[in-house]
């Protein structure tokens, strides 16, 4: 019998890293289902390259970097000092992650690198403003991955309404081909053409 709910294989820092998140009162921790999702999406992803756009405390970090391979790296970019602090804690073995603390908007307008194989935009930057540039990052046949598309408790009053707008901008996209999944969060996965 399928049962979703039991896990195989959680990144070592799992455990401890919703400790902290408790410790710290940090609300907004991604879904450990999203979590096994994005390990999945990375391992399919050989030497691959990866972009985080949210860091937080580090949680949906240890699924994708679980999943990667030895010749793939990750970029992660937050604005907040405090959690890219503790993240550096939980990963500072880790020689495939490099950690950004900057606006992400800013940072996704400057960036010159390669493009990314998966993008994970689970923050402001990259997902309600500057998904053109964002989308520009990614190669084709990469994957562009977003939560939190279902109304969370957590959600300011007007939030509900810019999530409405972003999945129909979403859809109405050439460029991309999508699923919208009524599932965990409620996530959009999208592939670029």
């Amino acid at each position: 019998m399928m049962d979703q709910s039991l896990i195989i294989e959680r990144p070592k820092q799992y455990q401890n890293l919703l400790e902290k998140s408790k410790e710290m009162g940090f609300t907004m921790p991604s879904d450990i289902y999203i979590g096994t999702l994005l390990k999945t999406l990375a391992a399919s992803k050989p030497a691959g390259n990866f972009l985080e756009l949210g860091t937080g405390i580090g949680l949906s970090l240890a699924w994708m970097i679980q999943g990667m391979d030895e010749d793939s790296r990750i970029l992660s970019v937050d604005n907040d000092s405090e959690l890219i602090e503790v993240a550096q804690l939980f990963f500072e073995d880790e020689d495939r992650l490099e950690l950004i603390c900057t606006d992400g908007g800013k940072w996704l307008k400057e960036y010159q690198g390669e493009s990314f194989d998966l993008i994970f935009a689970d923050a402001w930057p990259g997902k309600y403003s500057h998904l053109d540039t964002a989308l520009a990052l990614l190669k084709k046949g990469g994957y562009y991955v977003i939560d939190d598309m279902k109304k969370q408790s957590n959600w300011p009053e007007d939030h509900e309404e810019k999530a409405n707008e972003l999945i129909k901008t979403i859809e109405k996209r050439k460029d991309i081909t999508i699923t919208k999944m009524d599932w965990s969060t409620g996530l959009i996965v999208a592939v670029k053409k």
